[in-house]
Formats: structure tokens, C-alpha cells, sequence
């Protein structure tokens, strides 16, 4: 089904088959996981007392609280809101003041339980300094229940990443995650595949995925050792076990594959019997779920600035009602927890003094969410074209991560810290040029834009437009595929397909030599002298006070120039 088409009734259970015989065929096993995890609070109107069903009627609800994408943001920080068509910034998020909400959420509702769906150990430079075992003490004292693996789990390769995700007290779940034998042949997974929370006479199921396409979307270095499989390869298989041999009375897919990828999952058959789908790595904010064939979907924002809120009520064994909200997690609703205070102080302070180190300033807020240009991106771009005057076309990728600055300092203009080249730029590569033709730049912008505005949401993309400065654009979100673009200028004069011009972009863990921002067969590559951070810190030194306004460099003919979100055809808007 096509996104914009009219949903039709969720289908909530399917045929039974003998789910045996399924699992000889997969080679998937089958680890049972029955460990119940709910919570109780003394007093609350929703306490069960342990081993005991709920009486006869009595209606019960069960709270699950839903996080993913901090990227590693401990302490609140300023956020950008979307109103009356203009941004708008308010402060949110921070460890210590997302434990006081989930701690009210508890008093509240003694059937609480707390999910992160992924990038919990890459965005800063707290988490680079300490390969991301900073993070550890800070999410085993957050009250988390579970947690599933992001795209950015393996920035420190797989190693290190089954040490960090392994050192989190709460179970891991995930289904396409396998270790790889050689040569691409799957092993056993990684992770168990699902979860069952079993509260209140009821068993809720978790079954969870993360996006197949990590070895292409980032250094293909990071996730050697580990082969990914599309959730469709044993999805059907999995909610049947949930349904029909588990005996769930709810089934929860817990994603972390971008919302347009999500969305398509919601109309695939083989989600049927999945209710809902707790999404994540698009940073996107669905404050009303997304209605699929099969299915419907949510996502809740990125940073901790937000947290999805699922509430179901239980009777007699059965789901007889679901609500969902977006809550904000502002700072002055919601004041610090002293103890996580504490132990955020204690694990950054051997690193403070080089974090808030101010290395320049902005007069323009410095962001990161919109579609086809952003400050952020402006600012790195600039920086590049500084120190690379030789260079025709300078490129950066559409990345996500990196919450907003924008409140000035006693100067009147916005400090860049050490910190928050680390927030932009996590990951410090290596600058390296090359040289194309024109004809493999025109092929590369249809297949980049593709990435980002596929008709079909399954071939989209997590990530945004490509960044790029001395190279002007103009294009079409939403025409045909291998169409999109109509102009492209190269400095003054119309792109030449048979020209050679000479580009540059960061380097990336594990890719050929010949290959640059996802572009093939480049020429004559070679590195750099300079890292990403090297280049950003002098021409800041330099430059500062900087106004790294958009360029208008890409254009787009057919939406809005500020459009926040590559999803189209569905009830949803980014604000």
C-alpha cells in the first residue's frame, strides 16, 4: 500500500502454523524470554500486589515510556520547536531531569515500563574520550527496563559494542543482528530477538529491529563482524511465536530504522499482528500514531527532549483500550534528580575543562533539522571551503545528530565549546580529495536525492540532503526517480558533464579508496593533512564571530525550502 492510500483495520492475529518446522527452515532459534518486569509502587491506584491477577473487571493500567537518540546529550540543552512557521527554542532534555520524570510517571502508574531504541553511545566527547562507557553508570541509574541497539551502536566497532550494550543491566533485545562467520555466512544473533512483559494477567510482547542498512550508511569498518537482515526475513515468523505460542495479548515492534522505513513496515503483511510500532533514528516527532494497513507507528523525537508515552488499559486479560502522547521534557516542569546530577558531574569532570573550552562564537542559533540546508551544516561547510580554496566542491553529510545552541553568552553572540564540535562532528575523519566528472556528480545527486524522497518509503534513506558549497542545486523533492535534479551550477557556469572537478569530503572507516561520500570510481583520491576538527577549530580561531547563514546552495522547486521531514502522503507534522 502506498502511503497516502486509506488505511484499512489492523489485523490482530494470523493463521497458526507449525512454528517448528518454521524455525528448522530459518535456522533462527527460539529463546524464550518470560522474565517479569513490572514495577510497583505502594499506594498507586494501579498497584497489583505480586503473584496475584487483577480482580474480576478491575481495570489496570500499563505505562510504557519510550526514549531513543540522546546521542549522548547528559545535560539539558536548547531545542527547536516549529510554530507559526518560525523556529522557536526552548530547553530540555538531560538525564538527570528525564529520571524525575520517569520517577512521576511511576508514582503514577505502579505498571511502568522504560525503553531506549537505540544510539544511547555516540554524540559526544564525553562518549568519544571514553569509547562510551561514560554513558553506563548514567543509563543503569535512569530505572530503564530495556533497550535495543541503533544504527550508531557500533561507532566503536563490534567489540566495543558488545561491551557497552552488554554492561547495560536492563535485557537487549533485537532480530537481524548476526555474527558473521565469514564471508557474509550468519551466525547465531546477537541479541535475544524478544521480550515478554508479563503484569497484570496480561503478557505484553517486544520484538525488536535496527536498520539493515548500517554497512552502508555508516564506515563500513564500524559493523565488520556483524551481518543485518531486513525485518522481513523473520518478522512473520516472530509475531506468530508472540501470538500464537506465547499467548500475547499486545505486540509491540520496537525499531530503530527511520520512520519512512517504519511506515512501510506498517503496510507490509508480514506485520500483521504487530499493534504498534515504537520507532526511532529519524529524530522525528509523532505526536498522534501513524495509521498503517497493518499496523501503526510512532517516534519520539531525539536528545531526551521528549519521551513517547503508550498507555494501555487491561481487563479481564485483554487490551481494551490504547492512548499515546509526546511528552516534553521541559527543565522547569521538571527539575534535576540531585542523584544523577552527581553521577553526570562525577563521570565528566575528568574531562570538563576541555568540553566547555569556548573556541568560537556564532551570531546566527547553530541547528541541524532541516531537510535541504541548516546553520550547523553551513558552518562545517564554510569552515571546509576556508581551508580548501583549491577545491571546486566541498561536501558534508546529511547527518541529524547535534541538538540546537542558540542562547548567547555574555559577549551577545552563541559559544561553539570543544564540546560541541564533538556534538556536530563526533566522529573525526580524515578530509580526502578527489576528482570526478561531471557526468558522476550529475549520477550521484539523483541517487543521494533518491535516498532521501523515494516514492517507495522502504527505499528511503535515514538521513537528509547532502551538504555541499561551491555547487548550486536546484531540484524536485518529489519528482520522478533518476528526475529530481533540474540545474546544477559548479561555481558560476552550468555543470559539464564531460569536466573534471576536483572535490572533497571526509574520509570513512573501511570504505575503497576510490570512494568519497558514497560517490564511486572518484580519481586520484588522497588525504589530507587535516581532520574535520583540525579545519573547524582554525577557522574558528580565525573567523569568529561567524554567521553561517544558508546558502541557498540546494534548492528545492516543489516544497517548502524549510521542510522538516522526508515523510510525505501520511497524517504527520514535524513541530
Amino acid at each position: 500500500m502506498k502511503e497516502n492510500e486509506r488505511p484499512q483495520e489492523v489485523s490482530q492475529g494470523s493463521d497458526r502454523r507449525n512454528f517448528l518446522k518454521k524455525v528448522g527452515a530459518l535456522g533462527l532459534g527460539l529463546p524464550i524470554i518470560t522474565q517479569t518486569a513490572a514495577l510497583a509502587t505502594a499506594g498507586s491506584k494501579d498497584a497489583t500486589p505480586d503473584g496475584t491477577l487483577p480482580a474480576a473487571d478491575e481495570i489496570t493500567t500499563l505505562n510504557i515510556l519510550q526514549t531513543t537518540d540522546i546521542h549522548c546529550q547528559i545535560h539539558p540543552h536548547d531545542e527547536l520547536f516549529w510554530e507559526d512557521n518560525k523556529a522557536v527554542f526552548r530547553k530540555t532534555g538531560g538525564y538527570a531531569h528525564l529520571a524525575t520524570y520517569f520517577q512521576r510517571e511511576k508514582a503514577k502508574h505502579a505498571n511502568t515500563f522504560i525503553i531506549d531504541t537505540g544510539d544511547m553511545f555516540q554524540g559526544s566527547e564525553l562518549s568519544v574520550k571514553t569509547t562510551g562507557k561514560a554513558m553506563l553508570p548514567i543509563l543503569n541509574n535512569m530505572g530503564y527496563d530495556l533497550y535495543i541497539p541503533g544504527n550508531w551502536e557500533v561507532v566503536y566497532h563490534k567489540r566495543n559494542m558488545l561491551t557497552l550494550m552488554g554492561g547495560l543491566n536492563a535485557p537487549k533485545v533485537c532480530a537481524n543482528m548476526y555474527h558473521d562467520l565469514g564471508e557474509g555466512k550468519r551466525g547465531e544473533l546477537i541479541f535475544h530477538p524478544y521480550k515478554i512483559w508479563n503484569v497484570a494477567g496480561v503478557k505484553i510482547g517486544f520484538l525488536s529491529y535496527t536498520d539493515h542498512l548500517v554497512p552502508k550508511r555508516q564506515s563500513p569498518s564500524y559493523s565488520k563482524g556483524i551481518v543485518y537482515t531486513k525485518p522481513e526475513h523473520n518478522l512473520k515468523h516472530y509475531v506468530e511465536v508472540l501470538r500464537e505460542h506465547e499467548g500475547c495479548a499486545y505486540v509491540i515492534l520496537l525499531s530503530h530504522l527511520g520512520l519512512s522505513q517504519q511506515i512501510a513496515l506498517s503496510n507490509n503483511p508480514d506485520c500483521a499482528g504487530v499493534d504498534i510500532i515504537l520507532g526511532g533514528d529519524t529524530h522525528e516527532r509523532v505526536r498522534k500514531p501513524i495509521v498503517g494497513k497493518y499496523s501503526k507507528v510512532v517516534e519520539p523525537g531525539a536528545f531526551g527532549s521528549f519521551v513517547g508515552k503508550l498507555q494501555l488499559k487491561v481487563q479481564n486479560g485483554k487490551v481494551i483500550e490504547e492512548f499515546y502522547a509526546l511528552d516534553e521534557v521541559d527543565v522547569a516542569s521538571y527539575p534535576a534528580d540531585a542523584g544523577i546530577v552527581a553521577l553526570v558531574q562525577a563521570n565528566e569532570q575528568p574531562f570538563a575543562e576541555d568540553i566547555y573550552k569556548v573556541v568560537g562564537y556564532s551570531t546566527l542559533p547553530l541547528y541541524r533539522y532541516f531537510v535541504v540546508e541548516n546553520t550547523i551544516d553551513t558552518l562545517i561547510l564554510d569552515a571546509l571551503t576556508w581551508k580548501l580554496p583549491e577545491v571546486d566542491i566541498v561536501l558534508s553529510n546529511g547527518f541529524r545528530f547535534c541538538p540546537p545552541r542558540s542562547t548567547p553568552d555574555h559577549t551577545g553572540n552563541i559559544p561553539i565549546t570543544r564540546g560541541f564540535i564533538y556534538d556536530m562532528l563526533p566522529v573525526d575523519s580524515q578530509v580526502r580529495t578527489g576528482k570526478v566528472t561531471g557526468k558522476q556528480i550529475a549520477e550521484w545527486l539523483e541517487k543521494e536525492l533518491n535516498n532521501v524522497f523515494a516514492v517507495d518509503a522502504a527505499k528511503r534513506f535515514g538521513g537528509w540532503v547532502i551538504k555541499f558549497e561551491g555547487m548550486t542545486v536546484t531540484f524536485n523533492a518529489h519528482g520522478a526517480d533518476g528526475s529530481r535534479v533540474q540545474s546544477v551550477k559548479v561555481g558560476k557556469k552550468p555543470l559539464d558533464l564531460q569536466k573534471t572537478y576536483t572535490i572533497s569530503a571526509c574520509e570513512r572507516d573501511g570504505d575503497p579508496e576510490d570512494v568519497l561520500c558514497r560517490m564511486s570510481n572518484v580519481m586520484e583520491t588522497k588525504n589530507t593533512p587535516f581532520s574535520l576538527h583540525d579545519i573547524m577549530l582554525s577557522y574558528l580561531a580565525a573567523n569568529s564571530p561567524v554567521t553561517p547563514k544558508p546558502k541557498l546552495n540546494a534548492k528545492v522547486l516543489d516544497a517548502p525550502q524549510t521542510l522538516l521531514s522526508q515523510v510525505f502522503g501520511v497524517d504527520y507534522e514535524f513541530r
